[in-house]
C-alpha cells in the first residue's frame, strides 16, 4: 500500500502561526505578572529600597543623567557582540582547519581544551598588564569565553558528515574549500548554531567579567561604582539592560537558525 505524502495546507500554517503568537503572549504575560508581583511585594512589605527597589524605581534611574546609560550600554553592547563575532569567525575557521588535518587536530585541540579550563576571572589582571584598560581587553575576555563552545560544536559537526559525500567530492577532484563550503559547513550548521546559542549566553558573562576587573566604562563598571552608595536600583537596572542585550543576541542566533535551516 502506497501512502501519498501530503503537503502542509494553508490552514496548518495559520494554525502554527496562531500557536506561536499565543506562546509569545503567554511568555510576555508571565514576565509582566512577575513585574507586577514584584512591585506589589515591595509596596506591601515595605521592603527598603537598598535591599530590593521596585521596578518603577529601577525605571526612574533611566532619567538620571549621571549614570550615562546610553554610553555605558553601547560599550557593553560592543564588547558582547564584538567578542561573540570574533569567537564565531575564529571558532569556525579553527574547526575547518582541524577537519583538514587530523594530525594537527590531535596535537592542538587538547591544548584548547586545557586553555578553556583556565578561570576567565583570573585572566583579567593579566589582560590589564598585557593590553591595558579599554574596549579591546573586554572584547578579548568575552572572546575567550565564547570560543570553545563554537569550536567544539562546529568540529563535532564537521566530523559527522557522511563519508560517502566526502568520497564523492574527492572523486570529482573538488578542492578542500569546495568540500568545506558545499558539504561540510551546510551539514554542520545545526552544530554551529548550537554552539552559537551557548556562546551567546557566555558572551554577557565575559563582558561583565571584563568590566569588573579591566574597564573604566560599561554597565558592569557602573555596577561597581554605584555599589558603594548602595544604589540597588541602578545596579538592577544595569543587570536588566545586560539581560536585554544578551536576549537580543540569543534571538538573533535563533532567527538565523530558523532562516538557514529547514524545519524539522
Amino acid at each position: 500500500m502506497v501512502i501519498a505524502a501530503t503537503e502542509p495546507t494553508r490552514d496548518d500554517a495559520d494554525h502554527d502561526s496562531a500557536a506561536r503568537w499565543r506562546t509569545r503572549f503567554v511568555v510576555l504575560g508571565m514576565h509582566l505578572a512577575l513585574l507586577a508581583a514584584w512591585q506589589g511585594a515591595v509596596a506591601l512589605f515595605a521592603i527598603p529600597a537598598f535591599v530590593l527597589p521596585s521596578p518603577l524605581a529601577m525605571l526612574a534611574t533611566l532619567a538620571a543623567p549621571n549614570y550615562a546609560w546610553q554610553s555605558n550600554s553601547l560599550v557593553s553592547f560592543t564588547e558582547i557582540f564584538g567578542g561573540f563575532a570574533l569567537a564565531l569567525v575564529c571558532g569556525v575557521a579553527l574547526a575547518m582547519i582541524f577537519s583538514w588535518s587530523r594530525r594537527l587536530s590531535m596535537l592542538v585541540f587538547p591544548v584548547f581544551v586545557t586553555l578553556n579550563m583556565i578561570p576567565k576571572v583570573a585572566l583579567g589582571p593579566l589582560v590589564i598588564v598585557w593590553i591595558g584598560y579599554g574596549l579591546v581587553s573586554n572584547i578579548l575576555i568575552t572572546f575567550s569565553l565564547c570560543l570553545f563552545p563554537i569550536l567544539l560544536n562546529t568540529a563535532r559537526g564537521l566530523s559527522e558528515i557522511e563519508p560517502d559525500l566526502l568520497d564523492l567530492v574527492h572523486a570529482l577532484k573538488g578542492s578542500r574549500w569546495q568540500l568545506f563550503t558545499k558539504i561540510q559547513l551546510p551539514g554542520a550548521l545545526p552544530y554551529v548554531f548550537s554552539g552559537m546559542k551557548v556562546a551567546a549566553i557566555l558572551a554577557v558573562a565575559g563582558a561583565v567579567v571584563g568590566e569588573f576587573v579591566a574597564s573604566d566604562r560599561g554597565l558592569g563598571y557602573l555596577m561597581i561604582q554605584v555599589q558603594s552608595t548602595l544604589d540597588t536600583a541602578a545596579m538592577l537596572m544595569a543587570v536588566l539592560l545586560l539581560t536585554i542585550i544578551g536576549v537580543a543576541l540569543y534571538l538573533i542566533c535563533l532567527g538565523l537558525e530558523r532562516a538557514l535551516l529547514p524545519p524539522a
